[in-house]
């Protein structure tokens, strides 16, 4: 009969010695930025513009695109007449 001991046979069950997952995974911009797994971003190739997600895929992180342009902010200012 051959008793197999596992080289992990002092840890607890449930127990893992990796680092937590996706604990130091980030997305690298142009300019140089590092966005964490999740966050969004405006990315500007040449005359086009998107907007993407940091994603991890098969291990790789990798930039999903959103959708064609950028969200922009814009204020509209209502004008009112002067009333005298």
């Amino acid at each position: 009969m051959v008793t197999l001991v596992s080289a992990f046979a002092g840890t607890s069950p449930g127990v893992s010695l990796a680092a937590p997952p996706d604990a130091l995974c980030t997305c690298r911009n142009r300019d140089g930025s590092k966005l964490e797994l999740g966050q969004t971003t405006c990315i500007r190739v040449g005359d086009t513009a998107y907007l993407a997600r940091c994603e991890k895929e098969l291990n790789v992180m990798t930039w999903r695109k959103l959708r064609d342009e950028c969200p922009e902010a814009r204020l509209s200012v209502a004008v009112q007449p002067l009333t005298q």
